[in-house]
This record gives structure tokens, C-alpha cells and sequence, in this order.
């Protein structure tokens, strides 16, 4: 039998720099958005996994990595939102290659304009300014499917297991560590109850089958570090992907007896708050097929 390892949650308090989760696998996670950038170590250097929601954060992660051992060779974002991208700029300089999904990287831009502008009707968020002021910066090295990154002793895989959170939702592999850095697909945030981010831009129709793919990945005893929150293990992935998976299953269900999609929150359980599934219901009534839809009950 596999031996089932814990990952080391407890460990990791936010604001307390990096801290290794595994061989040359570290995790920092930042109070604000409760948001997570990690670090795969090998000979050529250094791969930074998301880069925090700021220049001016950014600069404060950066003065963390120069701790570790390593030059940063490589950046990726697991997807385009700002809390994960909005520190490109400053961890890529000198010409560092930023990764990212294909689709990720074409949305980046936008995606950081338009909260740059949801900044003006919040005049008392003490981060407004440094949101605002902060240069976006896009990959540059994109791919659709997978891609390896060659550090030297060791080969860093980025994988496009499908879209869920976003459309272009990226997931690192580390095999020789087991690690997976699992961004924003797999949510653990206490701030948030660990509910996911179904967002407007999600694909709550397609997030299980996105999951089952990322599962595979996924062994007894591997890390899985969520975009937002403490390390989990497979049985969270697993607990997740099911609830992830009611979701979808009760809006299809819905829409197939005809239940309008304004009535659809009110008209049965959910397995999260029906204030968190607003857009997940609107996104997954949109995404079904006409057949899978019936005229609206009268």
C-alpha cells in the first residue's frame, strides 16, 4: 500500500516567506487574497508559480525568492487574474520567460483592465493605488496543451487539464517531488470556506471533467498546492471535485424541467451558498446545449 503523506499545512501561516513542502518545492502564502506563490528549485534556477496581485507585492515576493538558492529562470501563471499576474513584470525582469495557457495569456490584459477599473469604486481599499499603478504584463511563452520546463535536474510540467475556474486554467506538475501546484481549480481559502471561485468567467459545466483529469495526476502521498489556502491532499481534490460536480449536475438538471435560470437558485439545495453560485448558474445555463434545455415553467 502507498504510504499517504500529510502535506504540511500547518506549517505554512500567511506572511512568513517561503516555506518547502517539499524537495525544493517552497510556498509562500500572503495574507492578502489568502493567495499563494510558489517556487520550484533545480540547477538552472529558479520557476516562480504566480506572482501576487501588485508590482509593490511583487517587489516584497521577490526579496523572498532572492533568499532561495537560484536565479529565477522562468515565471508561470496558472491563470490571468490579476492576484495571480500582476507581478509579472517585476519577476520577469531581465528577460525571464513568463508561461501561461494560450488563452490565459490573450485574456490577461483585459482581465487586469477591467479590475483596475472596478478599483475606482473602491476609494477606502488600502491596495487600490498599487493595483491601479501596476504595469500589466502578459506571458510570453504560451502553449495549449502541455509543456515541460527544463531546470536542469528536473523537468517542471505545465498541463492544461481543461477549463473550470477560468478558460485557461494551467496546472505545475512536479513529478520527482510529487507536487502539484493546482492554482485557482482547487480552492482551500478559510477566508472563503474553502468554496471555489466560480467567477464570470468560469465553466462550471466543464470544471468536474477538469478535475478528473487533474486527479490523475494526483497520487496517494502528492502535494497539492490550491491557488488560495493550505496544501491538501487527494481526498480534498476528491471532496471537492464532487461538490464541484452537484453543481453542475443540478443546474443541468434544472434547466432540463424548465426552471428559469432568475429562479434557479431559490429552487432547490446547493452544496455551497447560493450567494457564491450566482454566476456559476448563469455561466452553466449558458454553456448547456439547446437540447439539454426545455421551455421555462409557467
Amino acid at each position: 500500500m502507498a504510504e499517504t503523506r500529510q502535506p504540511p499545512a500547518a506549517h505554512i501561516p500567511p506572511d512568513a516567506g517561503f516555506v518547502e513542502v517539499a524537495d525544493r518545492c517552497w510556498v509562500a502564502r500572503h495574507a492578502w487574497f489568502d493567495v499563494n506563490v510558489s517556487v520550484v528549485g533545480g540547477e538552472r534556477g529558479l520557476l516562480v508559480v504566480d506572482t501576487h496581485a501588485s508590482e509593490r507585492a511583487a517587489e516584497q515576493v521577490a526579496a523572498l525568492v532572492r533568499a532561495l538558492p537560484g536565479e529565477v529562470v522562468g515565471v508561470v501563471n496558472t491563470h490571468e487574474h490579476f492576484d495571480h499576474t500582476f507581478g509579472n513584470g517585476v519577476l520577469s525582469r531581465g528577460g525571464v520567460p513568463v508561461y501561461a495557457h494560450e488563452t490565459a495569456a490573450e485574456r490577461t490584459v483585459a482581465a487586469g483592465e477591467r479590475v483596475q477599473r472596478l478599483y475606482d469604486d473602491e476609494p477606502d481599499d488600502p491596495h487600490r493605488a498599487e493595483v491601479q499603478a501596476t504595469r500589466i504584463v502578459p506571458a510570453t511563452h504560451t502553449f495549449s496543451s502541455a509543456r515541460a520546463v527544463d531546470l536542469g535536474d528536473r523537468l517542471v510540467e505545465l498541463v492544461h487539464p481543461g477549463r473550470g475556474h477560468t478558460g485557461g486554467d494551467a496546472v505545475v506538475r512536479v513529478g520527482d517531488a510529487d507536487v502539484l501546484l493546482a492554482g485557482d481549480l482547487v480552492e482551500e481559502s478559510a477566508a472563503r470556506s474553502a468554496v471555489p471561485g466560480f467567477g464570470a468567467d468560469c465553466y462550471p459545466m466543464e470544471w468536474p471533467a477538469t478535475l478528473d483529469l487533474l486527479l490523475g495526476l494526483v497520487g496517494p502521498a502528492t502535494v497539492v498546492v490550491p491557488g488560495h489556502g493550505v496544501p491538501v491532499g487527494r481526498d480534498f481534490v476528491e471532496e471537492q471535485r464532487s461538490a464541484i460536480g452537484v453543481v453542475a449536475e443540478t443546474i443541468r438538471d434544472l434547466a432540463s424541467r424548465g426552471v428559469p435560470v432568475g429562479d434557479a437558485l431559490a429552487a432547490t439545495e446547493w452544496p455551497y451558498p447560493r450567494e457564491e453560485l450566482v454566476h456559476a448558474v448563469r455561466r452553466g445555463y449558458e454553456h448547456l446545449p439547446r437540447s439539454s434545455k426545455t421551455l421555462p415553467l409557467i
